[in-house]
């Protein structure tokens, strides 16, 4: 394997640091879930259009009929993951839903479940029910403040399981596309879903002040771009866990950020649930039998 210019990392926690700037962008932005999560997806597929247009155009003509179906599901997900999460920022805080997000892997394994035969080791099931005690630690705490923080709290949990949707299908379709084109296509069927999704809501298009439109382009820039970028750069030289493990930090950064930028302050309960939650999905995370068995079963569904 070539020597990596950078300590690759570094480059995974400037990754983790990218991502976590999503939530709070978010939350200074005053345009409706919809209009962010749909501007976001423009400003990132019209950045891509480029690099997409000179390379990768030619692979169009190898998608089959069922990755094109699978791809438009694929960015409904994806779509409707953004709308959620945004909207639950509009009702809880940053910690709250950042941190009921990174459940993601514990719903990405129940998907395996079902769709790759995974079966769970002792660990994996404490790990599981630990991450879920500190869900629920996090939802009491929020309830106790008001019932619209523990409203936010559910709908993060909905886009949480909206996002392994998304990356289940996309586990099935990356088999057959490189990952700019498979981007790509994603990235179009979200932002079109997205737009139809506004025109419903009769939500505005414009006119936003430039701020929002500052909002708009960094999320595609720094969140999308430079994020998930940094992060499937970093997975050719470490890991795929250690960069599961560095994603766990996410919450982190972004509570920090919440606090530093939104003067955010950050209750017990969301500190004592996070910490459980992460601390759960740490152990549900690094189970070495378990995720032996996982990537067995996934080179046996698609030989």
């Amino acid at each position: 394997m070539e020597r990596p210019k950078m300590n690759p990392h570094v480059v995974l926690l400037i990754g983790v640091f990218s991502v976590s700037t999503s939530a709070v962008l978010v939350k200074l932005s005053s345009a409706d879930a919809g209009i962010i999560a749909f501007y976001r997806l423009l400003f990132t597929v019209l950045l891509m259009l480029p690099l997409f247009l000179l390379k990768y155009v030619g692979e169009l003509k190898s998608v089959s009929k069922k990755d094109w179906g699978l791809s438009l599901i694929s960015g409904a997900f994806l779509a409707f993951h953004f709308i959620l999460w945004f909207e639950s920022l509009n009702y809880t805080s940053v910690a709250s839903s950042t941190v009921l997000v990174t459940l993601q892997p514990l719903f990405a394994f129940a998907g395996t479940y079902f769709i790759f035969k995974e079966r769970f080791t002792i660990g994996a099931l404490a790990g599981g029910g630990l991450a879920i005690a500190g869900s629920f630690i996090i939802g009491w705490g929020d309830f106790q403040v008001s019932g619209q923080a523990l409203y936010g709290d559910i709908l993060a949990l909905a886009a949480c399981a909206l996002i392994t949707g998304y990356l289940l299908f996309g586990q099935m379709i990356r088999k057959r596309m490189s990952l700019v084109t498979y981007t790509f296509i994603v990235y179009f069927n979200c932002m079109i879903v997205l737009f139809f999704y506004v025109l419903i809501k009769q939500e505005s298009f414009y006119p936003y002040p430039p701020k929002e439109w500052l909002y708009f382009l960094l999320l595609a820039v720094i969140s999308n771009l430079l994020g998930h970028t940094l992060f499937n750069w970093s997975i050719k030289y470490i890991s795929t866990s250690s960069v599961s493990m560095a994603i766990l930090l996410e919450p982190i950064g972004a509570s920090v950020l919440a606090w530093w930028l939104l003067k955010e302050k950050l209750m017990a309960a969301q500190l004592i649930g996070g910490g459980v939650i992460l601390a759960g999905l740490l152990l549900f995370a690094s189970d070495p039998k378990k995720v032996k068995n996982l990537i067995n079963k996934q080179k046996r569904q698609f030989q």
